[in-house]
């Protein structure tokens, strides 16, 4: 885990306040630096790590990703728990699968091959995931797009079994706090939303404001899209 006064070390300006892609480029690389440099238990992923070679191509997504929001300028900020084995731990950007990051959202100039954004070749089999589908139809539908993120950035899975899921234990949560804290000094959002229960109580074992919304798995989907409704209109 890193611990890091980012406007001292990385010289930081607010994103409002910087003139090019070429400025944002820094204070994002040296967020992914921190990431991929983050030692874990072996039964946390990093799917960030210079370890693996094939972990390059999440690192560019989310490089892409953090420079294509900085432009959008977002209010809001969705907290989920974790990395999904069929999403984010594949893509690299939560809530991603690789069949959006594939295909791309026209509507609003995010992912797909055209801007640049990569398929990696880990697990071809998979190309959709669930939640990611939920949660971008109903974005899409209100006209929502905020940042993306988890309280815990690593995919938490079962020993021995990468492609699983599992709820992240509260001590594992600790890597995750640093770089949420960051994401909001890159980002000055209006409004941090948790989604889900663990991700509630993260937040506010870290005393960081927040309204809750229903996760969307395991049968969510009509209480998230209620809860996306209740934010467009807070803003």
């Amino acid at each position: 885990m890193f611990i890091c006064n980012w406007r001292l070390e990385i010289g930081y300006s607010p994103i409002s306040n910087l003139q090019s892609l070429a400025e944002m480029t820094s204070p994002f690389q040296h967020f992914i630096d921190q990431l991929a440099q983050t030692e874990l238990p072996s039964n946390l992923f990093n799917q960030y790590s210079y370890i693996h070679e094939i972990n390059g191509g999440r690192r560019h997504n989310l490089r892409l990703y953090l420079k294509r929001m900085a432009q959008l300028r977002p209010q809001v900020m969705l907290v989920a728990e974790a990395p999904g084995y069929r999403g984010c731990r594949l893509t690299g950007v939560p809530f991603v699968s690789p069949f959006i990051m594939r295909h791309g959202l026209d509507d609003i100039g995010l992912f797909g091959r055209e801007r640049g954004y990569q398929t990696v070749a880990e697990w071809p089999e998979i190309q959709r995931e669930a939640s990611a589908t939920i949660v971008w139809q109903t974005l899409l539908a209100h006209n929502l797009t905020p940042l993306l993120w988890n309280v815990l950035p690593f995919h938490p899975h079962r020993t021995g079994n990468p492609q699983s899921n599992r709820t992240p234990k509260t001590s594992e949560l600790r890597f995750g706090e640093s770089f949420l804290r960051a994401l909001l000094e890159l980002f000055p959002v209006k409004i941090v939303v948790a989604v889900g229960n663990k991700a509630e109580s993260a937040l506010t074992r870290w005393d960081i404001p927040f309204q809750k919304m229903r996760h969307p798995a395991q049968g969510g989907k009509k209480q998230f899209v209620h809860g996306i409704e209740k934010i467009v209109r807070l803003q």
